[in-house]
């Protein structure tokens, strides 16, 4: 396990930012309730793997061996061989706490994203107002639960113009990836 190069970082920190927008620095220097300053968080690589975690946690880690580490804190995403950087599922946690935008779902729309759909628009119950075209979007059920994330196709006011059966949100992660891609996903 070892800190991100400065191009790997950067990597990071662009997909992440399209989530998060200003809010990206929380991941880091998270605050309390209270408004002092939390545990210090850092993002450790293990194998292509990119991982979130306190920083004590993980100077703990370093007494483990590299072979017989799975993993530490929670998994964000992976590097891809060509250097891309995608994000798992898993990060939802994290993600779902900064997002930027986010799209609530009707009843009749949850079920087709949980099977790996896109949204379309007849499936959108609410969404953030004035959300731009190519934007990361968290995407929720009406009772607030984080089902994923994908990235708007459309801004908000052209979405409102568009037939019922239009693609608005691209599908990136959904929590039915669990199910789906259990033998696969925390797999090297």
């Amino acid at each position: 396990m070892r800190p991100l190069s400065e191009t790997e970082m950067k990597t990071m920190f662009e997909k992440l930012a399209n989530y998060t927008g200003a809010s990206l620095n929380q991941l880091i220097a998270p605050t309390s309730e209270d408004g002092t300053e939390g545990e210090r968080m850092v993002f450790r690589l293990q194998g292509s793997r990119v991982y979130y975690a306190p920083l004590a946690l993980v100077n703990y880690a370093t007494s483990i061996p590299r072979d017989q580490l799975l993993c530490i804190g929670t998994q964000i995403g992976k590097f891809s061989k060509t250097g891309r950087f995608f994000l798992n599922i898993t990060s939802l946690s994290v993600i779902e706490k900064h997002a930027r935008f986010k799209a609530w779902l009707k009843p009749n729309g949850v079920q087709p994203f949980l099977y790996g759909g896109s949204v379309v628009r007849a499936h959108i119950g609410r969404w953030s107002e004035d959300c731009p075209g190519s934007q990361g979007i968290v995407i929720y059920d009406m009772n607030d639960t984080p089902l994923g994330f994908g990235v708007t196709t459309r801004s908000t006011a052209e979405a409102r113009k568009l037939e019922p059966t239009a693609m608005v949100i691209a599908r990136q992660a959904d929590c039915g990836e669990w199910l789906r891609e259990e033998d696969t996903l925390f797999t090297t």
